[in-house]
């Protein structure tokens, strides 16, 4: 019997062990360790130095001279790389031996132009720089190197990453609604997880809650490493909690805390225990609250220092709603004792350097809500509350001692008030009145520094605006370039600020919308194509009319020579005439030829009326010897019907011998001018003596060429151009000038 308890008790003791053992896997086997990381680029067998490499919350930015990335981490911890000219890489880290991670550009169609030139990668970097430098010293300053950028010619991803720490700079300075602007923009050119998580995080800073929600639940969409599905969890229930919607709060902070403890992200784990532990507070389940306080401590003390510090000041503000009086006193007197140990081993650092002096430095290093005044404050107003008042007094003395010193005089009015309430509340009326007196001076001094606080922060403003509206000028000047992306950009928000039932209304009236446009895009074409059907048709029709004109005509000459039984030329001319047709009819389907052919059917033609009407007319043809004949064209018969007027109409009724000019001379470097010239009887004594069916005719067959020449101008961009006019003051002779463009 006592062989099995004893057996029972080591079994027990064995299970306590290896449960331990297991429990604190996650702790104590993952110590940090430095690891040393080099980018190498395969496409040009050389490291790169500027990538941002990161491991959880540990990020730089730059390599040192010999091209390597010192980084604290873990075993399992998830390391990434980025660069705005690469494609991200996600490494897990398996060794604690120096790692090598082979990148690969991405493709022009991904990145657009990348800038080649070295001088430009090392401005661009230089400016980037410095710009990230000045963030928390000279606002001006910073935002001068960002204009230089953005007036330069830089990669889709740089051009991003440029709004990006704009943004950033912004979001420093409280000012959230231009860094949530500049975050928009910068995803609008090139989307980055990165600059998603900003934008959310600006978002909540700025009480947009409802834009963060939907940013941070767009981001649980994309490819996210570890620590950012933990951030995104971590910053969605901050939201939730901003609402007051604490059980969906609760809900995300234990899905990140989840992810934190399988992947083992060990700083964040600490930070989710203490949030969890304040929405059990509120619900008022204060064992469990307290439970998940306990394991927050003994977590942060395997974190850093500084950190360590921060998640045990959120414990402090615990114990301090939950009225923990006697835990709160405990905690932050050691969180002060740590603080004030930090803040010697500075000095003496600081002193064997001769550098910053102490004032500076501890305005630098430390957070604000972990200085010496603050913590000191806060145990006195602990000791007030559980009504210890000596200890109190005592504390807030010393608070007091330590704003005189470090000039912070927003702890120092507090911590006097508190003071002089004590000094009232035991009886102590003289020092009561002092210490208020006190109160009442530290509250000038106060005012007045607030008043150029004030004065500061207008001038701030006034200055952030000025840069802005010069980087507005900067971005107007971009627009034209990212106008298809800014549509998509705003396609995308309309979609995602509805909710279901509204999305599906916008995406039948968008599917309405393309088919309504796809319906007037192909209806559009269709009576584009049958507007050319038609012309083609209608030239087809009108070179068909002119076509047996022609020959109509020409027949009746044969027909003349054989009336007067003149058979030698009416052979010849027939032989002629049939040259003449053989090429009308070559090109009788052609809408344009070449204009030396034109000339040829023309010399033929007006030839062949010569030889009918010898002692009515002579003719010239004139070509000026500059013009290139080869680089203009013609639709063809065009001339040939006013040449058929001037002899017919013009020449033909002329008592005396006249004369026919055709001259073709070059009116720019553009255009020829085509010129038809007769000293024929004209066209109003021609009409007065034809019949009215010859008059029919003939207004038939002008109409014919101006619908022709009305329907190539329609189709050809105004390529013809023709004007009639009298040569003499009597109305005899015609001129037709026709302007012919290249």
């Amino acid at each position: 019997m006592h062989h099995k308890k004893y057996i029972l008790i080591i079994f027990f003791f064995s299970y306590l062990v290896s449960k331990g053992q297991t429990d604190s896997s996650s702790w104590g086997n993952d110590k940090f360790f430095e690891l040393n990381v080099r980018v190498f680029d395969e496409t040009n067998k050389r490291y790169i130095e500027d990538a941002q490499v990161s491991v959880n919350s540990y990020i730089l930015y730059k390599s040192d001279t010999k091209g390597v990335y010192r980084v604290k981490g873990r075993i399992h911890d998830e390391l990434v790389v980025r660069h705005p000219d690469f494609k991200t890489v996600y490494h897990v880290i398996d060794t604690n031996k120096d790692i090598k991670v082979k990148i690969k550009k991405i493709s022009k169609k991904e990145k657009g132009f990348l800038v080649s030139a070295k001088k430009r990668e090392t401005n661009y970097l230089q400016l980037i720089d410095s710009a990230r430098f000045y963030t928390e010293k000279d606002i001006d300053k910073s935002l001068s190197f960002i204009q230089e950028l953005l007036k330069s010619e830089q990669s889709k991803n740089r051009h991003a990453n440029t709004y990006k720490v704009l943004a950033d700079i912004y979001l420093y300075w409280k000012q959230y609604d231009i860094a949530i602007s500049n975050y928009k923009i910068s995803l609008r050119i090139y989307e980055k997880v990165e600059t998603m998580l900003q934008l959310a995080k600006a978002q909540y800073l700025g009480e947009k809650y409802e834009d963060s929600e939907v940013t941070y639940n767009e981001l649980k969409t994309r490819d996210l490493s570890n620590y950012e599905k933990v951030q995104v969890f971590q910053g969605l229930a901050d939201v939730f909690l901003a609402k007051n919607e604490i059980e969906k709060a609760k809900t995300n902070y234990q899905k990140g805390l989840k992810i934190a403890e399988e992947k083992t992200i060990n700083e964040q784990i600490p930070d989710l225990n203490a949030k969890i532990a304040n929405i059990y507070a509120k619900e008022g389940n204060l064992t469990k609250a307290n439970t998940a306080i306990s394991k927050t401590l003994e977590q942060a003390s395997k974190l850093e220092e500084e950190p360590s510090l921060e998640v045990q000041q959120e414990v402090a503000d615990f114990y301090n709603k939950t009225e923990q009086y006697d835990n709160e006193i405990k905690l932050r007197k050691e969180i002060l004792e740590n603080v004030d140990r930090n803040s010697r081993n500075k000095v003496k650092r600081r002193r064997s350097d001769n550098s910053l002096d102490v004032k500076e430095d501890e305005k630098e290093t430390l957070k604000d809500s972990l200085t010496s005044q603050k913590l000191n404050y806060k145990i006195g107003n602990a000791y007030l509350l559980k009504e210890d008042y000596s200890e109190a007094v005592e504390y807030l003395k010393k608070s007091i001692k330590e704003a005189n010193k470090k000039e912070d005089f927003e702890v120092k009015k507090h911590a006097t008030r508190k003071l002089s309430e004590i000094y009232y509340t035991v009886g102590n009326y003289v020092e009561a009145f002092k210490t208020y007196r006190d109160f009442v001076d530290v509250v000038d001094t106060l005012y007045l520094r607030k008043e150029q606080e004030i004065y500061q922060i207008q001038r701030l403003s006034n200055k952030i605006t000025e840069n802005q509206s010069r980087i507005a000028i900067l971005e107007k000047d971009k627009e034209l370039s990212e106008s298809k992306l800014d549509v998509a950009y705003k396609d995308k928000e309309l979609t995602i600020e509805r909710n279901k039932q509204q999305q599906l209304i916008i995406y039948s009236l968008l599917l309405g919308l393309v088919l309504m446009s796809l319906l007037s895009y192909y209806s559009h074409r269709a009576n584009q194509k049958q507007k050319l059907a038609n012309n083609l048709l209608a030239l087809k029709s009108m070179r068909s009319q002119m076509n047996p004109h022609f020959i109509f005509n020409a027949l009746n000459s044969v027909n003349s020579f054989i009336a007067v039984n003149d058979e030698r030329n009416a052979n010849r001319y027939l032989s002629e005439f049939s040259v003449l047709m053989r090429s009308v009819l070559e090109n009788s389907d052609e809408d344009f030829i070449p204009f030396t052919k034109e000339i040829e059917l023309l010399e033929l033609y007006v030839k062949l009326e010569h030889n009918r009407f010898q002692d009515k007319f002579e003719y010239t043809i004139q070509v000026d010897e500059s013009i290139d004949l080869d680089e203009y064209k013609i639709p063809p018969m065009l001339l040939q019907p006013y040449i058929e007027n001037a002899i017919w109409h013009g020449l033909r009724y002329k008592k005396e011998k006249g004369s026919l000019r055709i001259s073709v001379d070059k009116e720019s470097n553009e255009t020829i001018k085509i010129t038809i010239q007769d000293n024929g009887i004209g066209r109003e004594k021609s009409m007065e003596m034809k019949t009215k069916n010859q008059l029919k005719q003939k207004s038939k067959g002008m109409s014919t060429i101006k619908n022709r020449i009305a329907i190539l101008n329609d189709m050809y961009q105004d390529k013809v151009a023709v004007q009639i006019s009298n040569v003499f003051e009597d109305g005899s002779g015609t001129k037709v000038e026709v302007t012919l463009k290249k």
